[in-house]
């Protein structure tokens, strides 16, 4: 049987890349997969492109492909003749090489957040569809084991109407003092990493399963400065979201998120993650940092190796019957946007291609078309940190109101700030 191959292009090779795309590629490259109608496939990653040249020996002697930087890098890995592009570069920079790749009719894959504003993902949107390309947005905490068993007690109706609920993930001055140092400038930690739980709120309670009316309502914010950057300037430590939605039934659901990337050093965790969640008729509360495991290792821990430890994500582990292997969930979702290109391209007749296009972008987890929440979450988000740096704080976004699709509104201000005027 013929083995079709996947032509990959990689945009961005810092730290998401090293920890989650990198094993696949290393794992995958020149491995037989299955389709869900049993076509095998391979994935071959054929070029990459970055901003700068400091990772590119590590490619060229793994991979021996093609690495490109500078302002037309990513015209030159498309001009490769490539299937998918996968985008792992900061925050702020996704939307032109997505819609680079979906111009030249390529699969995209975008690190979270898809785009900071609800009009750049219209653009994307509208062109994924005039390409007929899938556009999909990697949240790879929706597919966490107490994720995945939290949604299922939502939709089986074990756990009922959620009332409000809080997340926190804080993760330590290393990252935004030395990762991210060469970015981080004007960023906040909630573009970053609260947009992990605006998905899961949003998915987990919303029409996925829930009766269509679950409304996204208000958003607000706060944050601190001081640390990463200036007192009074526009780089934030840390940052509280104040989100609320509306039930079918017109009871409202308000959730509390914070993040931060000050955190110490040596906290026994990677970061510090937890979810609670209240409903009519229960709780859930996870410790996401303390899954049951503690480790100390006399001159290791909780430096080089942490003392609270995730085996869930991504964790190089040997298997009884072979080597070592990387697994884990933040491989997991990048190994099923493959999958799902396998399935639209050769799981049948080209005739009804489109037919299965359709079928997955139907799937609201990582889709464009399912993300306008989020993304409305955090263009409000941006808006409100805005207007704070400038000595304006206190601004609260109205969803789907009387003056327009994102308003926002200061305290003891009449005039509001359209940031969208489509309904969301």
């Amino acid at each position: 049987m013929k083995k079709n191959t996947i032509r990959i292009g990689m945009v961005g090779l810092g730290m998401i890349f090293r920890e989650t795309y990198l094993p696949v590629f290393q794992q995958g490259r020149g491995r037989i997969k299955l389709t869900q109608e049993d076509n095998p496939y391979e994935i071959q990653l054929i070029g990459v492109a970055s901003q700068t040249e400091r990772s590119h020996s590590t490619i060229r002697e793994q991979f021996g492909i093609p690495c490109y930087a500078g302002p037309d890098a990513v015209n030159q890995l498309l001009s490769l003749g490539i299937d998918a592009l996968c985008i792992a570069t900061p925050d702020g920079t996704h939307h032109f090489p997505a819609l680079q790749g979906l111009r030249h009719g390529c699969h995209v894959l975008i690190e979270k957040p898809s785009v900071l504003s609800l009009q750049d993902l219209d653009v994307l949107e509208e062109q994924s569809n005039c390409s007929q390309s899938m556009a999909r947005v990697v949240y790879h905490k929706l597919a966490d084991p107490d994720h995945k068993r939290l949604r299922t007690l939502v939709g089986e109706n074990v756990l009922c109407h959620v009332n409000s609920g809080y997340c926190t993930l804080l993760e330590p001055k290393s990252i935004s003092q030395g990762t991210f140092a060469a970015w981080v400038s004007g960023r906040n930690p909630s573009t970053y990493v609260a947009v992990h739980y605006f998905k899961l709120i949003d998915f987990t309670f919303g029409p996925a399963t829930l009766a269509i009316g679950w409304k996204l309502k208000r958003i607000g914010c706060h944050g601190q400065r001081g640390i990463v950057g200036p007192s009074q300037g526009s780089t934030w430590d840390s940052v509280q979201n104040h989100i609320t939605y509306e039930h079918p039934d017109g009871r409202e659901a308000t959730f509390d998120i914070h993040t931060s990337w000050v955190n110490p050093d040596n906290f026994p965790g990677y970061v510090d993650q937890e979810v609670q969640f209240r409903f009519d008729n229960g709780t859930w509360n996870a410790s996401q940092r303390k899954r049951g495991v503690e480790l100390v290792v006399d001159g290791l821990t909780p430096i080089e190796l942490k003392t609270n430890i995730n085996n869930h994500y991504n964790a190089c582990l040997m298997d009884p019957w072979g080597p070592k292997v990387t697994k884990g969930y933040g491989l997991e979702v990048l190994e099923r946007f493959f999958a799902e290109i396998a399935h639209v391209e050769w799981d049948g007749s080209k005739g009804d291609r489109n037919t299965r296009l359709n079928q997955v972008k139907s799937l609201s987890y990582a889709d464009l078309s399912g993300d306008r929440n989020v993304v409305a979450m955090v263009h409000a988000t941006e808006a409100i940190l805005d207007l704070a740096s400038q000595g304006k704080p206190g601004g609260v976004v109205e969803v789907n109101g009387e003056h327009g699709g994102l308003v926002l509104s200061l305290p003891g201000v009449e005039e509001r700030v359209i940031l969208y005027e489509k309904p969301i």
